[in-house]
């Protein structure tokens, strides 16, 4: 079976452009899978650190991933619409490449860089679903929604920003020096 993303499955079940609660729904239904791929992940990106503050960031950002997930059950409920389990196969990508970066041997400020790196298109990707799900939530109405996706989307940029913060005060620095 090929890869199909979240819009190849909205125009595969005959959706069309014009029903934007169908395509939110659709964002959701991303969006959860891919936070339920990310609290597996977490905790092994945790486990390859070696600098405490970066695994401290990834334990940290699973607690949050775990509040993420029972928002959009919230979510869900709210909307009166129930999950249909689809798979976020973009969050596997990402996911996969994480994986890559954990199985590297070699210099472990540099391993530490890098798994920044890959942490960081995972938060790139998820700050565009929420923020697109915020979006058509605000269009459709209910503003509770809306303000629930908010609270998720500040989260996942505050977690960007930490981690960019360790990248530069400290794992660039230490990955830059000659061995």
């Amino acid at each position: 079976m090929g890869m199909s993303s979240w819009f190849s499955k909205m125009v595969g079940a005959g959706l069309r452009a014009d029903s934007l609660d169908s395509i939110l729904a659709l964002q959701l239904e991303d969006l959860y899978s891919a936070e339920d791929q990310l609290i597996a992940a977490l905790p092994q990106m945790a486990a390859a650190a070696s600098s405490d503050e970066l695994r401290r960031a990834f334990q940290m950002h699973l607690e949050e991933t775990r509040q993420h997930r029972e928002r959009l059950e919230q979510v869900f409920g709210l909307l009166g619409r129930e999950r249909q389990r689809e798979t976020c196969e973009a969050m596997q990508g990402l996911i996969s490449e994480g994986q890559e970066v954990i199985a590297m041997e070699g210099d472990p400020d540099v391993k530490d860089a890098a798994l920044i790196a890959a942490a960081q298109r995972v938060e790139h990707y998820e700050i565009a679903g929420y923020g697109c799900a915020r979006s058509f939530a605000r269009r459709l109405g209910p503003n509770d929604v809306a303000a629930i996706l908010q609270e998720t989307l500040d989260q996942e940029g505050n977690a960007d920003k930490i981690l960019t913060q360790i990248a530069e005060s400290q794992v660039n620095l230490e990955a830059a020096q000659p061995v």
